[in-house]
């Protein structure tokens, strides 16, 4: 219903909390690399969503004006079955990087049924490319709506998908490094590469919608 979303409750405005989608405008979003033009992304029924079927208006995927470090990012999303959607962190939008995958990890948001799903490396909740012992396919929600979380605080990164822990890594460690190194970004020189940057919602080929998407800095 109308107005129960998109809402901060007194208690979330004591912590710190922000909302970064208000439900009725995209006030605080650009389509990534194409700031002056209008989107495709539209808001409808307090949602924030995407139409691969709309022509005459600016496609590409949808970047934060603002860049953040330090934080913990809340937002509940729902697709298709076979929707594929994702949310990058970090993203550098420099001339140098056309897409924010050349800089930003993906936290992978898949409709139930999407095939990539058997898929270690592209489950969602996960992070796209690498994959997690702690990611299975059983925690999203067979139908409405799905809840995630994404903590970055000094490199550390958690991802969680509707409140169990899916995916977590240290972007400033060997580890990650030793990943990076034996992944699909391996050639990509400035992926995970940062601890700042823009939050981006991708576009992709399905329909997908977005609503409560909220942060807090740490």
């Amino acid at each position: 219903m109308a107005g129960q979303h998109n809402q901060l409750s007194q208690k979330e405005k004591q912590q710190g909390w922000q909302l970064l989608f208000d439900g009725a405008t995209l006030n605080g979003w650009h389509v990534f690399q194409y700031p002056d033009t209008v989107p495709a992304w539209t808001v409808k029924e307090d949602m924030l969503t995407f139409n691969p079927a709309s022509r005459g208006l600016q496609h590409g995927d949808l970047a934060t004006d603002k860049v953040f470090e330090n934080f913990e990012l809340k937002f509940e999303w729902q697709s298709p079955e076979n929707g594929n959607s994702g949310v990058f962190i970090n993203v550098q939008e420099t001339p140098e990087s056309v897409t924010p995958w050349q800089t930003g990890p993906e936290y992978q948001l898949l409709g139930v049924a999407h095939g990539d799903n058997a898929d270690p490396v592209k489950r969602s909740g996960g992070i796209f490319g690498f994959a997690s012992p702690l990611t299975a396919s059983d925690f999203l929600a067979s139908t409405g709506w799905n809840q995630s979380v994404i903590k970055q605080q000094d490199g550390k990164v958690e991802f969680y998908l509707n409140g169990k822990l899916t995916a977590r890594a240290d972007l400033n460690s060997e580890q990650w490094q030793s990943r990076l190194a034996s992944s699909r970004f391996k050639d990509q020189a400035g992926f995970g590469a940062y601890t700042k940057g823009h939050i981006v919602l991708q576009q992709w080929t399905s329909l997908i919608y977005f609503r409560n998407i909220k942060i807090k800095t740490l």
